[in-house]
Order: C-alpha cells, then sequence, then structure tokens
C-alpha cells in the first residue's frame, strides 16, 4: 500500500506570536528544529526528539508540529500500530495509530491540539485510513493541569473529536482496567467494509478468544 502525504499548514495567532501547525514533516526537515523542553511526557525531550524522527523516516510515518521560531512546541504521531499490540494482529495496511499528540505546557490554552488533529485530516489520503488511539489515564498530565481523570478525559475527547475521532468500546484488557480509558477511532471514508469489519473484530478480540 502506498502511503502518500501532502504537506499542509496553518497559523494560530496568539497575543505575542504566531505558533505555526503544518506537516507531515521528514526526519531530515525535524532535524533542522529545536524540540522544546516541555515535550517530556513519554520520555525526556532529546529521547522524544530522537523517536519522532525515526518514525518520521518509516512509509506510513507522519509527524505533524507546531513550531515558533523554528522551535517544536507540539506534535502528533501517526503510524502502524506496535507489533505486540492486539491492534496489528490483522497487518493492516489501512489502519494507523495517532500514537502520540503532545502540547509543551507553555503553549497549551491556545487549541494547538485540536488545530494539529483538525490540520492533520486535511490531508486526502487520511480517508484511506482507519485512525486509532488509545488513551490511558496514567500517560495524562493531571498534576500539571490540576485535573482530574474525568475532567482531562473529557478535555482530550473534545480535543480527538477535532480530528474525527470518536469513543468506540473495546474488550482491551489495558482500556478495560480502568474506566477512564478509551479506545478513540476516526474511519475514513474510502476504508472498504472488509477492513471495517476487521476492526470491529479488533474491538473484541477477547470474545472471539473465549469461543475456543
Amino acid at each position: 500500500m502506498k502511503h502518500p502525504k501532502t504537506y499542509h499548514s496553518t497559523e494560530i495567532q496568539t497575543e505575542n506570536e504566531t505558533i505555526f501547525i503544518h506537516g507531515p514533516l521528514s526526519s531530515e526537515e525535524l532535524s533542522t528544529y529545536d524540540f522544546h523542553e516541555g515535550l517530556d511526557a513519554f520520555r525526556p525531550p532529546k529521547k522524544q526528539f530522537e523517536a519522532i524522527q525515526q518514525i518520521a523516516e518509516f512509509e506510513e510515518g507522519r509527524i505533524n508540529v507546531a513550531s515558533v521560531n523554528q522551535q517544536i512546541v507540539g506534535y502528533v504521531t501517526f503510524l502502524y500500530p506496535d507489533p505486540l499490540e492486539r491492534w496489528s494482529t490483522f497487518q493492516m495496511e489501512d489502519l494507523l495509530e495517532l500514537g502520540a499528540i503532545e502540547v509543551a505546557p507553555d503553549y497549551r490554552g491556545h487549541k494547538v491540539g485540536s488545530t494539529l488533529l483538525n490540520m492533520s485530516m486535511m490531508d486526502e489520503a487520511m480517508e484511506n485510513y482507519i485512525i486509532i488511539t488509545t488513551e490511558y489515564y496514567w500517560h495524562w498530565d493531571l498534576k500539571g493541569t490540576g485535573l482530574n481523570v474525568w475532567q482531562y478525559r473529557e478535555i482530550m475527547q473534545k480535543m480527538m473529536a477535532a480530528g474525527g475521532l470518536e469513543p468506540y468500546a473495546t474488550d482491551d484488557p489495558e482500556i478495560v482496567s480502568h474506566p477512564a480509558n478509551c479506545l478513540l477511532a476516526r474511519i475514513g471514508k474510502n476504508v472498504p467494509q472488509e477492513s471495517i469489519d476487521k476492526f470491529h473484530e479488533l474491538r473484541f478480540l477477547g470474545r472471539k478468544r473465549n469461543r475456543y
């Protein structure tokens, strides 16, 4: 399956500066940027910057960023699910995972995350994919935001909705381990019914396994 990537961009104007939302960027293009020190939700900033550059090298990998003065202050990643996860069971070429989305604390409150997601879906090629994301409360910045898990989940779901992702039920053990965890997905308009059926089967893989 070919993975065409069409560059798109938009801007957010704040009182003090312009936040440039754009992508997908190649690994080479990413290397010309600095990486904000506040982007540390998943691993130390330097390591995370290396990780997103590696994702950008994947044929299917997409990295869209928010930048200010040649510094990345937010990003979203799209790639195939980890081979060890249930979502890769059928090795679907038209299923991508929104692996991570993060905005530096200094730039929150300007709808950077929702704009990143909305801009990501401007690429017509995204209509060829089922996009999923698995949200776990232990990844959320509850301490930094002062929100409880339900408040954070509500904000997160509103942000994901900007990219057309909506909640789907699943029996995935990690997701059902806490009621705040959730699976969200966006089914592109060009996705064939066969792939949609496989996705629904993946959502309840435990039910299938328990038959045997």
